[in-house]
This record gives structure tokens, C-alpha cells and sequence, in this order.
């Protein structure tokens, strides 16, 4: 899929403008959206302000939270749905879309794909009477085994979080439907969640875990979801320090909602929005004495209806009529051809090929093909929990495939329950290939990176692959995975690629990038290591020691993923780098340059050039890592730069351009509580993965009064 088809996608997503009623001056599109819900807020009553500090609760018709509107002023109910990758509906299953999870969409490394996929669920929402998305995830996976790895966006590098968190929050604003992203902070474990203290340092923070909520930041974000979790000691909800730091250091403008039953107090004062989903603790009978003994301020609860509203103007909510966000809308079916024609292209676009020997890939057609596996209706395709969506329809493994061979192939399935009888089937074919994956959920971790643990109820899958790597030298494994995963016989197959939590055009995105219709150019936002816990967390770092692991030390600090890898020199046997994703063709890189392009020489460009040397079109994604020098205490090097270039047909190139900003060239000073640009020369490595370098070069760095910033 090229990208002016994924813009396309965007394009066609639009629902259509219609007038609100008019009512008073703050109807005035003119005027500013903050402008706007002031003086709406100037003529609320102090009772109908207070409606705004919690959720109303839910009912068997309703979304999964909701806060009253106000029909004297007009004002919309909030309606919020789940989830962060589709619209969660148990209520009327298969009515909805089920999208490739976030993890899976950020492996494209592409913010037009990004921007489509927050597009075309957010018309989905607005087709199904919802205003607010309870997603994007954008927390780090800090822990391979998270159990909610797979929804979350950011993959293991801040940088990649920050930059595919903006186009995301657009692509769902742009439908009328403000993004919700979660979790605000460090819920990175699913073990014991709700009492569990994420026990840090402010530079880690700073450094690590906040810059992907910065990106949705960047992008206008509505809103922020805090989690379950407690932050050296305090509850997220009502820890006045990260939320501090959100709201004033990182200038977040919009409102802050609690995790379901996350509220342990009246936490307005500390900087909570909205409880949610109904009002325990921030209701008008603690809230009013609380105003008159000065413990809570009036003008905290106008802060917060402002937060509220101004992002309800900003995104066209407010000028929609109220009808538009009618339950009865949460029934109809919204599930297109377009939305569908998306799913398969971005689950196509998100297909990472690991391993390809002897260009066993792509498949020619009328082969004679063994399918073995879960390649059925037991085909992975999604997560579960607030993330799950019961998807409209699935197309599995098998029939994408059947659909792609050609007329003359011969297409064989064994389900692989029985290993010596699908070694036998994969014997008498030109290829074989073994669908396997493993799945998780929330409320829990992993229990291992292996095949053989999981939601999916086969153990052997592992000596599976095993076998009929052994009974066909041309084997493909097709692994989908909720994100790290170890593969310890990657060695002895020929082809490997995964497509993550794929979505419900799991069969037809595979079979896309099987027979070449897609030249594969995903990257894996997360390494695959080649063994268990191979960054030696221990007991302390995950899941955490005391009552109910009641604490959880993050003294690695910096070192999390492939910088732990490039830190301890670790070298990839059975498993992939950070990054590393294979094409169907080959791509060269040259003419680097490194140069100032502003006063004090703060900001560098990064230029350079990739041109397709293969016989077949492909998109390649560069990427740019930067070593800073030793004296900053940085890891070895780290992504500060990525492009994805256009589908290059064969002989053509392209230029390449990025910028270096002062905050790519600073770290985090606690002292002061503020970014610090480092002196020092610094290296600059451009190449295909963290472990693919093609090109190098050098900058020396000065250190300037005006270098330290916010």
C-alpha cells in the first residue's frame, strides 16, 4: 500500500458536519475553543460545575463510562468506550471493526499508517454515538511479559512512542472523538497493578517513560487516563508530582480521568480530573464542605471544567447536535468495506520478515503448500481484556491463502495437534507453513516469551516448528505474538516473519506479504531476545518484592531493551534486534552529511540518501541513533531519528532529511529539574536497525548559556 493510499484512508473517514443548536455567545465558532468553554463555564452553577468531577456509572445500554450533559446549556453527555485499538462491545459483538493492536500498527515505524489506524476507529466511535476513546496505550514496554504490551503503541523506545503517539491522537480526534492515552505513568506490569509501586528516579522519568505522552501532548490529546498503580509511594491518581509534571513542566492542557476504581481520595486538589466511573469519592456532598474549609478551591473545580470543555469545542463535539451521541447508536453495525480494506493494508504494512533464506519469500503461485497450525478459526488475532474487540468477521490464515495460490496450487491444512502427522503433510510439499502464536490479556502477565505459554491453549508448539522444519527444508513460520517473543529454532527454518495481534484481515494482510502483492517493511518496536529474561531482571525489578510485590525498583534506569543489549554487547543467536525487519528487495544508503542549520549550532540536520538496488518496489525505514559522549551517562546509543520512504520502485531513490533539536542532544538534569544540552562530540550512526548500521559520521556539540531548557 502506498502512502498517498494510507492518506486516502484518512480522507475517507470523515463524518459529516452538521450544526448544534445554537445557544449563547459560546456558539461562536469564531472565538477560541478555551474562549468558548469559558463563558460557558461563566454561566454553569456551582451544581452543575460539580456534575463534571465524576462519571455517572453505566447501565446494560450504555458505553463504559459516561458524565451527565446538561440540557438546560446544551452541553453533550461524555460518552467513553473502550478500547485502544477498536470498539469494545460485548453487548453487540461483531458490530465493530477489530484493528491490528497498537503494537502491531507501530511496527510499520509510519505515521501515515499511524494516523489512518486513529482515523478509522475513531469514525467508528462516532458512528457508534461515542465522544471519547478510552486509548491510545502509549506506555513503554519496559517488561517483556506485560500483559498489555500488545496494545500499547511505544513499543520499547521513547522516541518511537513520542513519534507515532501525535499522528494517532489526530487520527482519532480528527472524527469528532477526543483520545483518552493511557496509562499516566509507569503501568508497565500487570501483576498485583492496583497496590504495586513503580519506585523511580526523575531522570528515568523524564528520559524513558514521559515522551511518549509528550508526542500525544504534541498532538492536542484530550485527555490522559491514570493507572492503578502507585508512584514511590502514591497512588498515580492523586500523586501531586507526576501530575504536576504532566499538567505544568510538560504543559498538558486537557483533562485527567482515573482508571476504573483507580480513585483513593478526593484528588482534585492533586491534580485529578474526572473519577471515574462513578463518584465515590469526588462527590458534591465531600466536595461542597471541602470548598468551605479551603481544603479544595473554586478555582481548582473551574480548571478542571475548563479542561473538560475546551477539548470538546476543539475537536467539534460542541457543535454537533446532541443526538449525535445517542445510546441507541451503540447497536449499529460500522464495520465497512473501507474500514475493512484498511485493516488488511495496515496489518499487511505491520508484517515484520525477520528471516528470509535463499529468498524463500516471496511465494511463487500454483506451489503445492502445507498450512499447518492455527492458521484456522483458531487463528491469534487480538489480545484480551479492555483492548479485546469481538470483530465483525475474521478471515483466517487459511482462506487468505487459498484465496492468493492461484488456481493450480495444491493447499493442504493439518491443525498440528498431532506433530508426526503434520511433519508427514508438510513432507509432500513444495512449502510448508506453520501458523503459531501465543496471546495475553490484561489483568495478568505472561508467564514466559514462549510459544508454549499463553492464552492459546497448545503447549507444543515449539516442537512443532521443530518437526516440520526437519521434514521440509523450506519451511515458513508465521508468529502471531503480543510482542517479545523467543524462537529458539529460528535457525533451522527458512523464512520468519510476525504480524503481531493482526486484526480480523489476519488471512488476507498474510497472505499479501506471502506472495509478494505487499513487499514486507515492517520493523520490530520491541527486541526479540534469544532467550528468557535476558536482560537479568531481577525479582526487585519485576514483578517486585514485599506484600503483593508492593514495590518495583527500576535500577536499570536507562537501560531497557536493545540499550541493555548494546550495553552488555549481547549478541543475537536465535533472536532480533530492535528495529531489524527484512524486504524483498535491497536498499543502499550514502552521501551522509551532518551540518548546523541554526545560530549556536543547537539544531543539526541529518542529511542522506536511500535508493532501491533490487529488482522489485519497497519502502524502506531509516533510522538515525545517537551516541552521546561518555561524560552525559547515556546508554550506548539511542533512536533519535526515523523516516519511512516512499514504496521506491526499482533503481530509484530518495533524500532524506531529519533534524536533530536541542532536546535530542540534551538529557535530563535533576538538579535543576530541566534539560541540559551536553558538549561533547557526538556520533551519529544511520542504517536498518539498531544492529544494521550503514552509514556514520560525527558532531561536536558546544555547551551555551541559553542550552538549558523546559
Amino acid at each position: 500500500m502506498s502512502r498517498s493510499a494510507i492518506s486516502f484512508a484518512v480522507l475517507i473517514f470523515c463524518p459529516s458536519s452538521t450544526h448544534g443548536l445554537v445557544l449563547g455567545p459560546w456558539s461562536d465558532r469564531k472565538l477560541t475553543p478555551e474562549t468558548r468553554a469559558q463563558m460557558l463555564i461563566n454561566n454553569m452553577t456551582l451544581d452543575e460545575k460539580l456534575v463534571y468531577l465524576s462519571g455517572g456509572g453505566y447501565d446494560n445500554e450504555s458505553c463504559t463510562g459516561n458524565v451527565a450533559g446538561n440540557a438546560r446549556l446544551d452541553i453533550p453527555p461524555i460518552r467513553m468506550n473502550d478500547g485502544p485499538q477498536g470498539f469494545r462491545d460485548p453487548r453487540h459483538p461483531q458490530t465493530s471493526t477489530a484493528w491490528p493492536s497498537g503494537l502491531t500498527v507501530a511496527a510499520t515505524w509510519d505515521v501515515d499508517a499511524m494516523r489512518a489506524w486513529g482515523a478509522g476507529q475513531g469514525k467508528e466511535f462516532f458512528d457508534k454515538g461515542a465522544n471519547t476513546q478510552l486509548g491510545p496505550g502509549l506506555c513503554l514496554a519496559r517488561v517483556p511479559e506485560n500483559g498489555r504490551n500488545f496494545e500499547y503503541l511505544s513499543g520499547e523506545d521513547p522516541f518511537l512512542g513520542y513519534t507515532l503517539a501525535r499522528p494517532a491522537i489526530e487520527g482519532i480526534q480528527s472524527q469528532k472523538v477526543l483520545a483518552n492515552a493511557k496509562h499516566w505513568v509507569l503501568n508497565n506490569q500487570e501483576t498485583d497493578r492496583g497496590s504495586v509501586s513503580a519506585e523511580i528516579d526523575e531522570r528515568t522519568r523524564h528520559e524513558l517513560y514521559y515522551p511518549p505522552f509528550e508526542g500525544a501532548i504534541a498532538g492536542n490529546v484530550a485527555s490522559f487516563m491514570c493507572g492503578y498503580n502507585k508512584i514511590n509511594g502514591r497512588w498515580s491518581c492523586e500523586n501531586p508530582e507526576t501530575l504536576h509534571e504532566l499538567k505544568q513542566t510538560l504543559g498538558f492542557k486537557g483533562f485527567v480521568m482515573s482508571d476504573w476504581g483507580a480513585t483513593h481520595s478526593m484528588s482534585i486538589m492533586e491534580g485529578l480530573d474526572i473519577e471515574m466511573p462513578q463518584p465515590t469519592w469526588m462527590i458534591p456532598d465531600y466536595v461542597k464542605p471541602a470548598l468551605l474549609a479551603g481544603s479544595v478551591t473554586k478555582s481548582a473545580i473551574d480548571e478542571t471544567v475548563l479542561r473538560i470543555l475546551t477539548p470538546m469545542f476543539s475537536v467539534g463535539i460542541m457543535d454537533e447536535p446532541v443526538s449525535s451521541w445517542d445510546s441507541s447508536k451503540k447497536a449499529n453495525n460500522v464495520s465497512s468495506k473501507a474500514s475493512s480494506m484498511l485493516a488488511r493494508n495496515l496489518s499487511a504494512l505491520s508484517t515484520v520478515l525477520l528471516k528470509n533464506d535463499a529468498d524463500t519469500l516471496p511465494l511463487p503461485q500454483d506451489s503445492s503448500i502445507a498450512v499447518i497450525g492455527l492458521a484456522d478459526d483458531q487463528a491469534v488475532t487480538h489480545g484480551g481484556g479492555s483492548g479485546q474487540v469481538t470483530p465483525s468477521y475474521v478471515v483466517s490464515p487459511l482462506e487468505g491463502i487459498k484465496a492468493a495460490a492461484g488456481k493450480k496450487a495444491a493447499v493442504r491444512f493439518d491443525d498440528g495437534k498431532n506433530i508426526h502427522s503434520a511433519a508427514s503433510v508438510a513432507k509432500g510439499a513444495d512449502f510448508a507453513i506453520v501458523f503459531v502464536g501465543t496471546t495475553c490479556h490484561e489483568n495478568a502477565d505472561r508467564a514466559s516469551l514462549s510459544l508454549d505459554d499463553g492464552d492459546v491453549d497448545r503447549r507444543n508448539q515449539n516442537a512443532l516448528i521443530t518437526e516440520v522444519a526437519k521434514a521440509n527444508s523450506k519451511t515458513i513460520v508465521v508468529a502471531s505474538v503480543p510482542g517479545a517473543t523467543v524462537m529458539p529454532w529460528s535457525q533451522h527454518v527458512s523464512a520468519i516473519l510476525t504480524n503481531f495481534m493482526p486484526g480480523q484481515q489476519a488471512g488476507n494482510a498474510v497472505a499479501d506479504v506471502l506472495f509478494g502483492t505487499v513487499n514486507p517493511s515492517g520493523r520490530l518496536p520491541v527486541t526479540f531476545p534469544n532467550i528468557e529474561n535476558e536482560t537479568a531482571m531481577t525479582t526487585a525489578q519485576w514483578p517486585g518484592i514485599g506484600n503483593h510485590h508492593a514495590y518495583t525498583f527500576y535500577t536499570e534506569k536507562l537501560l531497557v531493551g536493545y540499550r541493555y543489549y548494546e550495553a552488555h554487547n549481547i549478541a543475537f543467536t536465535t533472536g532480533f534486534p530492535f528495529g531489524h525487519g527484512l524486504s524483498y528487495t535491497t536498499f543502499k544508503y550514502a552521501d551522509l552529511r551532518v551540518e548546523s542549520v541554526s545560530k549556536g549550532n543547537q539544531i543539526k540536520q541529518v542529511s542522506f540518501s536511500v535508493k532501491n538496488i533490487g529488482k522489485v518496489p519497497g519502502a524502506e525505514v531509516a533510522q538515525l541513533y545517537l551516541r552521546f559522549p561518555h561524560s552525559a551517562g547515556e546508554p550506548f546509543f539511542q533512536l533519535k531519528g526515523l523516516h519511512k520512504t516512499r514504496v521506491l520502485s526499482a533503481g530509484d531513490t530518495e533524500h532524506i532529511v531529519l533534524k536533530l533539536s536541542p532536546r535530542d542532544m540534551s538529557i535530563w538534569d535533576s538538579n535543576v529539574h530541566a534539560w541540559s544540552i551536553v558538549p561533547g562530540t557526538f556520533e551519529v550512526r544511520i542504517g536498518s536497525s539498531s544492529r544494521d548500521f550503514r552509514l556514520t559520521s560525527s558532531f561536536a556539540q558546544t555547551h551555551h548559556l541559553d542550552a538549558m531548557f523546559i
